[in-house]
């Protein structure tokens, strides 16, 4: 459960939007996406060195 405070005054939509943020922190709607069908192991390894590969080619493209 989220507990967000707010101060005497603060409006809703800032309150709102701070459960928001929190709330994606927490990564509970991306856990349920991943779980609703089951991935082989070796196909997440080879997705997770793709995303790293891609990551290392866009940080070394913007350091030159």
């Amino acid at each position: 459960m989220l507990i967000i405070p707010v101060k005497d005054g603060e409006a809703i939509d800032r309150a709102l939007k701070k459960y928001k943020r929190k709330f994606d922190k927490t990564g509970v709607v991306r856990a349920l996406r991943s779980r609703q069908h089951f991935t082989k192991p070796s196909v997440v390894l080879r997705q997770q060195k793709l995303r790293a590969a891609h990551k290392q080619r866009m940080q070394s493209k913007n350091e030159d």
